[in-house]
Order: structure tokens, then sequence, then C-alpha cells
């Protein structure tokens, strides 16, 4: 029986029918993870037992100095997000947050060797989807914001999706320039174009202005350049890279070159296995790919964790 296979009870197996991304955020009832410290090499030091059923396989402070971004800190409204139902460091104990901490938990430590080989290049995490609407900038926002709530962590939010940003919408903040136009005028400075934000250890890095040629911008030596350059000058900072879709776009499979590990979001009961399975042959050159499985439905008296536990190689 094939990875997937093994986990065709909760992917489902119709046809994949993409909802609007917009809706993501309010559509996610629940989150949990299948799977997200395998190495295809190892198989890491045992995972915690409370990861689910598996599959396979970020900054502003003082001191970041060109990740401090533009002076001024633009406020996230986080009453809107609680209504969203995403992560809000001034809310009380919930479950989705409870859940995220979850998620996280080996991602850090395959990104800083806690408990285990620290993986190359393991602080540069993309996190992306098979189609549109499974809700992976949902997911991305939620995990950058509870990574920054670490006690030593910081956290940059790079917004990667350039076909269809979402995360200054979410997040309630302006943004005119970004990636895009960092790797198209050699004059501009990521400096110029970071947004810090009013919660302390999170910066972002929008998407920017649409370009034409943008897959080709990703995948260009400058894109390389730059993102070895954040991933090596700060190792102890975590980036996240909320990515298009694997099988919308190619810029993706760029991306996923550069990236420690991955983070794919699958649809509960939505997303086909064949969808899942071309996706994965999209990724193959990241060592350590976990999947998230996004609006389940919770299983009856359950608090915070669902589905069956334990943990294999890709």
């Amino acid at each position: 029986m094939s990875i997937i296979e093994k986990a065709a009870g909760k992917i489902g197996t119709g046809a994949p029918k993409p909802s609007p991304e917009s809706s993501q955020g309010e559509a996610v009832r629940d989150v949990s993870l299948i799977e997200g410290a395998v190495n295809k090499q190892q198989a890491r030091s045992p995972t915690p037992s409370f990861v689910a059923t598996p599959v396979e396989p970020m900054f502003s402070d003082p001191d970041a100095g060109v990740l401090e971004g533009n002076s001024q800190v633009q406020s996230i409204n986080l009453a809107r997000l609680h209504r969203m139902g995403v992560v809000s460091p001034d809310a009380e104990k919930s479950k989705i947050a409870e859940e995220f901490r979850i998620i996280k938990r080996p991602l850090i430590a395959n990104a800083f060797g806690q408990g285990a080989a620290r993986v190359k290049n393991g602080n540069l995490i993309m996190v992306t989807s098979s189609l549109p609407g499974e809700g992976k900038s949902f997911c991305a926002i939620n995990l950058a914001i509870s990574m920054a709530m670490e006690m030593d962590r910081t956290v940059l939010l790079i917004d990667a999706d350039v076909a269809k940003p979402r995360v200054p919408e979410y997040l309630g903040i302006h943004a005119d320039k970004g990636l895009l136009d960092v790797l198209q005028d050699k004059n501009l400075k990521l400096s110029d174009v970071m947004i810090k934000t009013d919660i302390a250890k999170l910066t972002v890095l929008p998407a920017g202005r649409t370009y034409k040629r943008a897959t080709e911008l990703l995948a260009s030596a400058a894109m390389t350049r730059l993102v070895e350059d954040i991933g090596n000058r700060y190792p102890d900072r975590i980036i996240l890279f909320d990515s298009p879709p694997l099988l919308a776009t190619s810029e993706s499979s760029v991306l996923a070159t550069h990236m420690g590990q991955i983070v794919m979001v699958v649809e509960a009961e939505k997303t086909s296995q064949d969808a899942v399975r071309e996706a994965l042959s999209h990724i193959q050159s990241c060592e350590v790919v976990g999947m998230l499985l996004n609006k389940t439905t919770p299983t009856p008296g359950a608090d915070y964790y669902y589905g069956h536990y334990g943990s294999y190689g890709k």
C-alpha cells in the first residue's frame, strides 16, 4: 500500500473541486499535521506522538539589520484575525493555537537540530498545496504567527504567491513593492520593502507588483542569491514562504529547489489522491516534506488532537 493510500481515509478520493482562495480562512474547521518531520535519507529521531497520520515526507528583531525593513511599524488587526479563526498572540488559549503549536514543533526541531540532526536549510520552509482553495495562505499565516510567539525565534513571512498574493489582505496591512520588485530592480534593497508588524517578532515581505515574467524572476539567479543570502545570513531565524499551488503554476516547483522543508496543505475529503501524488512529484528535490490535513471534521470527543498517530519515511 502506498504512502498516499495509507492516508486515503483523510484525503478523499473524489475529483478535486477547488474553492476560492478568499474563503479559506472562514472555511477551516480544523487542521492536523500528517508527518511534518521525515527525511528521505533516514528517519529522524522518533517524531512526537502528537504528530498525526503520516504521509511522508522568520522575523524581525532590533539587531536584524536589513531584515528590519521600513522604520514604520504597521498594525495588524488582531481582533479581525481572531474572528477569522487565525492564531492571535493576545487571545486566550484556543483550539487553533494548540493545533499550530503541535504542527510547528517538528519544523522548528528540524530547522535548529533540537533532538535530531539539523536539516540543511531547515529554516527555509515553504507552505504550498496541490490546488487553489485548500487553505495554504491561512496555514502559512497561522504558522508564522505561532512561530513568532516562540520566546527565542523571529519570523520572516514571504508572500511568494506572486499570482494571487493574500498575506497583506489577511493581515490587514498595506503593501506596495515587494519580492518581485527586488528581483526586478537591482537598486532596490530588501530593507526598502520589508514590513515590520506590531507582532514583535514577525516581519513580512510582500509579493510586490505583478510582472509578466514572474516565473522567470523566481527561477532567476537573483532569486537563488536572495534565498541563499537570507537563509545563510540569518540562520537562527525562520523564513516561511507562502508559495503558489503546485499544480496551478510552475513557480512552486522552482521555489522548492531552495527549501529545506516543505509543508503541503491538503484539503480533507476533497483533494484527490492523484492530485496529491502529482504535486509531490514536483517537490522531490526537497529532503523533508510534510503534509498538513486541513478543513477536517473534528473527531467526536477529541479536544485538540485528531487522527491516527505514527511516523515513517518517504
